[in-house]
């Protein structure tokens, strides 16, 4: 066995050495292509046993045996582009959510100036709104509004609540607060896998009323795979693209580990999100996040906490493509 391989061999075994995603080094911001970044938090949703904030700490364990190289896209992310694991977002007022989202967004501001394209592991999806409060209009989307990719059971636009168990800038709001702001062009992006029995049947109408893009799973079933990904192309076009995927639309028998489950309806397979997030192949692609992994909740084997980190690596490898042909 050559030494590439022995090499391959121990860098794929979770079980040795200091964890960081992926085996990446841990190094400070400088000139990197892409930053990992964990978001070990939950205070911005309050409806479930908020272990959300260990969500980073499974990935970090179990990402070795996602390094791997993209078959599909014959692509070896680690020896072409340079990815790093920039750590975890830090909270001083761990228990302050508003604090904490505007922490985030500082964090993520020093990244984007430095034009880095993260990927991170978050916890609960109320973070993904302080990221892209530091993202939309920045750098890296050269001054625009982002447009994104959102997979998900839930809108996460909910404008009729004023705040949710406490928290203002929470899971149920970002959609829609981003919007507000500037940050987020509703009418580029895309929600898509969304599904359940609601708590009222207007759920989905401050959606439509901010101009998303909705593909209820329902929908996507009816109108099959094809049909909705030459949509996606079409609406995001040459937008800057965020992807953020929250594993809760997964289907609880293949990813049993999230937060708000939704066991009444049948959600994506793997093989199905995984070619929603190809269909942004060769787009503008300038981050993404995974979400709302519960890892007390997971199985022994820990696979939700495997299926965030294979996510993480098409994103990844999205990005990564990208930055080896602008080059």
């Amino acid at each position: 066995m050559s030494t590439k391989y022995e090499k391959s061999m121990m860098e794929n075994l979770y079980w040795w050495g200091v964890p960081t995603l992926f085996r990446c080094p841990q190094q400070s911001l400088k000139a990197q292509d892409i930053a990992l970044i964990g978001v070990p938090h939950s205070s911005g949703n309050g409806t479930t046993e908020r272990d959300q904030h260990l969500g980073p700490r499974a990935v970090r364990n179990i990402s070795s045996l996602q390094r791997r190289a993209h078959s599909k896209f014959k692509l070896d992310p680690w020896a072409s582009i340079d990815i790093i694991d920039a750590g975890d977002v830090p909270f001083p007022k761990a228990n302050d959510n508003e604090d904490c989202i505007n922490q985030i967004t500082k964090f993520y501001k020093r990244v984007d100036k430095k034009k880095i394209s993260p990927v991170s592991i978050v916890g609960d999806h109320s973070k993904t709104g302080g990221i892209l409060q530091a993202l939309g209009n920045g750098a890296l989307s050269n001054g625009q509004p982002i447009s994104i990719l959102h997979l998900d059971a839930h809108t996460d636009v909910f404008t009729k609540v004023p705040h949710f168990l406490g928290a203002k800038k929470s899971a149920a709001h970002w959609g829609a607060y981003l919007v507000d702001q500037g940050n987020v062009n509703p009418k580029s992006s895309m929600q898509i896998g969304l599904r359940g029995h609601p708590r009222t049947l207007d759920w989905l109408e401050p959606s439509y009323e901010y101009g998303y893009n909705v593909i209820t799973m329902k929908e996507y079933n009816g109108r099959g795979s094809a049909d909705v990904i030459t949509e996606i192309k079409e609406c995001l076009a040459d937008n800057p693209i965020y992807i953020t995927f929250d594993l809760d639309c997964l289907d609880p028998t293949i990813a049993p580990g999230v937060s708000n489950l939704e066991p009444g309806e049948d959600g994506f397979g793997m093989n199905q999100a995984v070619e929603i997030l190809q269909s942004v192949r060769g787009l503008n692609v300038i981050g993404g996040d995974v979400v709302c992994l519960m890892p007390t909740k997971d199985s022994p084997n820990q696979i939700t906490a495997m299926r965030a980190a294979a996510i993480m690596f098409e994103m990844i490898c999205l990005i990564g493509e990208n930055k080896i042909k602008s080059k």
